[in-house]
């Protein structure tokens, strides 16, 4: 039986190539959902770029019929239609006055009053309670989730006899038959008689088990604390792997360390001709607007955190003539000689970006059409680097499974210039680790 899906607002807002995720089904869209793309069409962000983009697309199938009779669209047989206020709803149902969310999915019990097969569409939690509770099917916006509970680590044990450890230090081991392994992947040898005796590995491009570089173990004079961080290092460091997508909780090291492998990598390596640090705009309290002054100035408050880490990498030592200098100097230095560039990825959009360590802060908060965004305006010899907690989302509409950052990890595991590691250990301090893990 064909079905009708009926799309909530932010389903559109979330992913202006929604309506053409439901194949040959037909997807409808209440007037209210119009009315609503028409409020976010002004705005100067992800939200607004969407909405205009929507409506564009709507206009072009406008050419193609009567929008309310229903339109045929290009994927595959789909049928899209605008429903107008004009149905005969029962009002009884939900209390709609004033209320978006409930005329929408009054739109939808309707359809499914007259015996269509309705499934609700919204990324909306209380909506679809609500739809639910009306006795209608309900779904997320399933198109781009990841399985967050299966999501790639980056890192895998396999127990092995000792001999394959014994040819993999001999240099002899060409590769491990039998196992499905993705490029750059860490694979941790156990002797299988001696749990003690392993052998840390690196996967190649081409599938061979390498060991990892000496030269990577540390980086701005960081060193790793525990097998994770020395991974991830391997990652960072590496210009090879021009993407990598660190995962962890609180205190696990995931935005220090990104720091110390690009000073590294950009001051004393000389691989890079600048660091580019940017963490999306979601706060957990009020907007960044409320804060004062121009762009730079709300761009300091609001990368405290990257000035933090900047700090205690920066700390103690002397200058090129051995005075003392403060850490805070050093610090601005690095601004003022434009080692280190912020920016709002407000303004990312329509760059292009050579030759840069590209880091992406709170990357759980992005979209993965705002990652794709962010990627694709990596130019040659750029590394990009997206770090975050998808524990801690502070956007209303995205999840573990759903956000940016988890996605791109799962989606680009089989890509050769991409590294992944999902840190699980907290190396801040013991407070940190307890609340992580407890609270």
């Amino acid at each position: 039986m064909e079905k009708t899906f009926v799309l909530d607002t932010n389903v559109l807002l979330h992913n202006a190539e929604a309506i053409n995720a439901f194949g040959d089904n037909t997807v409808v869209l209440p007037m209210q959902v119009i009315e609503e793309l028409d409020k976010f069409k002004s705005r100067n962000d992800e939200l607004g770029r969407n909405a205009r983009q929507v409506i564009r697309s709507l206009d072009d199938l406008r050419s193609k019929g009567h929008l309310g009779q229903g339109v045929p669209m290009d994927n595959k047989g789909g049928v899209l239609k605008i429903i107008t206020g004009r149905m005969e709803i029962d009002k009884s149902v939900l209390e709609v006055s004033g209320i978006s969310d409930n005329k929408i999915i009054l739109t939808a019990f309707t359809l499914h009053e007259q015996g269509e097969k309705v499934i609700f569409v919204s990324k909306d939690i209380n909506a679809r309670i609500k739809a639910d509770a009306v006795g209608l099917d309900v779904s997320d916006f399933e198109k781009q989730k990841v399985n967050f509970d299966e999501l790639y680590s980056g890192y895998n044990e396999i127990e092995v006899p000792s001999k394959v450890i014994s040819d993999f230090f001999d240099e002899s081991l060409e590769d491990l038959e039998g196992y499905d392994l993705y490029p750059n992947e860490f694979i941790l040898l156990v002797d299988a008689a001696n749990p003690k005796h392993t052998a840390l590995t690196r996967v190649s491009q081409n599938s061979k088990l390498m060991h990892l570089t000496p030269q990577y173990e540390k980086a701005w004079n960081i060193k790793f604390r525990s097998k994770e961080q020395r991974m991830a290092l391997e990652l960072l460091m590496d210009p090879v792997v021009q993407v990598v997508t660190l995962v962890g909780k609180a205190g696990t090291g995931k935005t220090l360390l990104a720091l110390a492998a690009a000073l590294q990598s950009t001051v004393k390596l000389h691989r890079y001709d600048k660091i580019l640090v940017s963490r999306p705009i979601v706060p957990m309290g009020k907007d960044i607007g409320y804060l004062p002054g121009g762009k730079e100035e709300k761009l300091f408050h609001w990368m405290e955190p990257i000035f933090d880490n900047l700090s205690y990498l920066l700390r103690g030592g002397r200058g090129k003539k051995g005075e003392s200098v403060s850490t805070q100097k050093k610090v601005d230095n690095l601004f003022n000689n434009d080692v280190i560039q912020l920016e709002a990825l407000t303004y990312i959009r329509g760059r292009s970006i050579p030759q840069q360590y590209m880091i992406v802060d709170e990357a759980q908060n992005l979209t993965p059409h705002e990652v794709k965004t962010i990627i694709s305006r990596a130019g040659e010899g750029t590394k990009v680097v997206l770090t975050g907690d998808p524990y801690q989302i502070d956007n209303p509409y995205l999840d573990s499974s759903s956000n940016g950052l988890t996605y791109t990890a799962e989606r680009l595991k089989d890509e050769a210039i991409q590294g992944h590691i999902t840190l699980t250990k907290s190396e801040r301090s013991a407070v940190a680790a307890v609340a992580a893990n407890r609270l």
